[in-house]
């Protein structure tokens, strides 16, 4: 006889699934020949990114990441794709096949190394943070208290995606 899946199953199922979508909007990303097919898969990604935080109980970082990652950045790589002029004699060639099989291996020690690391015995130590009721006060004071590294770090990563929108789009389109 056939019982019905438990919660713990159903939030397993849904987990795997937000991962799901997150790896096949990063593999579209990283394998699209065109430029406008990767920056949809790294959109995929991103929302999938933002349902990992929405599963993590954290439905403000979920919003920021729909917001600033889905809608500041992606759109403007897509103004900078759209802006920059088509140069079809500037092909991209083929990446070393040496490179393709070191990546592959380093990416499957390191998933295999947090795949040990995560199904360990182990009793994980309790973080000494204190919790809070998750206001935008007490986010934004951990954020330039706690946490004021990864704040400079993420504004880092914003500004570099401006500016390689604006290299992309130096040249602009040529009028015919």
């Amino acid at each position: 006889m056939m019982s019905l899946p438990t919660p713990e199953d159903l939030a397993g199922l849904i987990f795997l699934g937000i991962v799901a979508v997150t790896v096949t909007g990063g593999i579209i990303a990283v394998n699209a020949a065109r430029l406008i097919r990767a920056v949809t898969g790294l959109v995929i990604c991103f929302i999938g990114v933002a349902g990992l935080y929405y599963y993590l109980n954290s439905p403000f970082l979920a919003l920021m990441e729909m917001l600033i990652y889905v809608g500041a950045v992606c759109v403007t790589i897509v103004f900078a794709i759209m802006l920059a002029e088509p140069e079809p004699e500037k092909q991209v060639g083929k990446q070393n096949a040496i490179a393709g099989i070191i990546s592959l291996c380093v990416g499957a020690v390191l998933f295999w190394s947090l795949a040990v690391l995560g199904t360990e015995k182990a009793m994980w130590p309790a973080a000494s943070v204190k919790i809070n009721d998750g206001s935008i006060l007490d986010i934004g004071q951990s954020l330039l208290k706690n946490y004021s590294m990864a704040f400079e770090l993420i504004s880092i990563v914003l500004l570099m995606a401006i500016i390689g929108a604006l290299v992309l789009a130096r040249a602009g389109r040529v009028k015919s």
